[in-house]
């Protein structure tokens, strides 16, 4: 059993056991949610015993990489409105950006989490998956912006799938 599911399971019994030693008539949510959390700090201070990270860290990763999406999304979208209100002339171009992450998952993440950041897509990938090829609407002003980025993302996407 991987140590993931061992560390919910135990988990869950002590919120279980936690109901049992409160000595209710019936079953009450609320005590089994105060037994999950005494649970839950059990299992983060024994969690060296299982030889992984503490399972609720994931989920604390799959907020805080929500979190920089949206706050990425609406920084690029209002220098995305502050060009169709002052006009400019643009100069789009092409970049190439070569990733350290593995997998179908993560090079797939990286590249949608790009792409619905308004002022850039990510054109293409290369077979091998460690290579993007990024159009941004703007080359010269914003290519540094979609490298911190891309950097926030890859390292996020990092956290939550390894």
């Amino acid at each position: 059993m991987p140590a993931t599911a061992a560390q919910i399971l135990l988990n869950i019994f002590i919120a279980f056991l936690w109901m049992l030693f409160n000595d209710e008539d019936e079953f009450r949510l609320t005590t089994f949610c105060v037994g999950f959390i005494v649970g839950a700090g059990i299992v983060f201070l024994m969690h060296r015993f299982f030889g992984k990270k503490f399972y609720l860290h994931r989920i604390y990763s799959v907020v805080k990489l929500v979190l920089i999406f949206i706050f990425e999304l609406f920084q690029s979208s209002f220098l995305v409105m502050r060009h169709i209100l002052s006009p400019k002339i643009v100069n789009p171009g092409i970049f190439r950006y070569e990733t350290g992450l593995k997998g179908d998952w993560e090079v797939t993440t990286l590249a949608l989490l790009l792409t619905l950041t308004p002022g850039s897509v990510v054109m293409e990938v290369s077979p091998e998956g460690n290579v993007f090829y990024v159009h941004a609407m703007d080359i010269e002003k914003y290519h540094d912006y979609l490298l911190r980025s891309l950097k926030k993302f890859e390292k996020a996407i990092m956290e939550v799938s390894r």
